[in-house]
């Protein structure tokens, strides 16, 4: 094997060293974590593709029985499930039967995965303690506790989230005969997708 000039040689390290630097690189941007956001423990999810880079990306807040609460950025074709699997998972007391795995996310939601009871309706206890009802898992009778929505109209409710597979949004509701715009606006504070 012929021997090498020292320019050879210059050539060859310095195109190695910048192989290193460019592969040090590559595996610093391709670690997606979770940086703090402000002091007191809420987080941001600071993977590559955020909106500085053009991806369209949703905010949401994930709390309640889960690893890692906290704020983090997704896709906009996100599912709560993905929020919930953002945030580490739920921790063993967290009832995610209880909420809709597979509604679409919105941004700047807030996604909160309740703790098991004993024998308790999650969504029972948030309408008796009067919180939103979650339209992923609403009985026909929570619907009708709320004003504006009757048997004939929670029937509807739940007939649409079957066959759809879920409510995304309050806005879905228009897609329901009877429901129009002012109703939607009057059930926006007692009704979460």
């Amino acid at each position: 094997m012929p021997e090498l000039s020292r320019s050879q040689l210059l050539v060859y390290g310095a195109i190695a060293i910048a192989l290193l630097l460019v592969g040090v690189r590559w595996i610093g941007s391709s670690q997606s974590s979770s940086v703090p956001a402000e002091p007191g423990g809420i987080t941001v999810d600071a993977g590559p593709g955020d909106e500085r880079r053009g991806g369209a990306r949703l905010v949401v807040h994930v709390a309640g029985a889960v690893r890692d609460p906290g704020i983090y950025r997704l896709p906009e074709t996100a599912r709560v499930a993905d929020a919930v699997e953002r945030a580490g998972g739920a921790t063993g007391d967290g009832a995610v039967d209880a909420i809709n795995l597979a509604a679409r996310l919105a941004d700047g939601q807030q996604v909160v995965v309740p703790e098991r009871g004993a024998g308790a309706d999650s969504s029972a206890v948030s309408a008796a303690a009067g919180g939103p009802i979650s339209l992923g898992s609403a009985t026909v009778e929570q619907l009708e506790t709320i004003d504006g929505i009757g048997p004939v109209t929670a029937e509807k409710i739940i007939e649409f989230r079957d066959q759809h597979g879920g409510v995304g949004s309050i806005e879905e509701l228009g897609e329901i005969s009877g429901i129009g715009p002012v109703t939607i606006e009057s059930l926006r504070d007692s009704l979460q997708p």
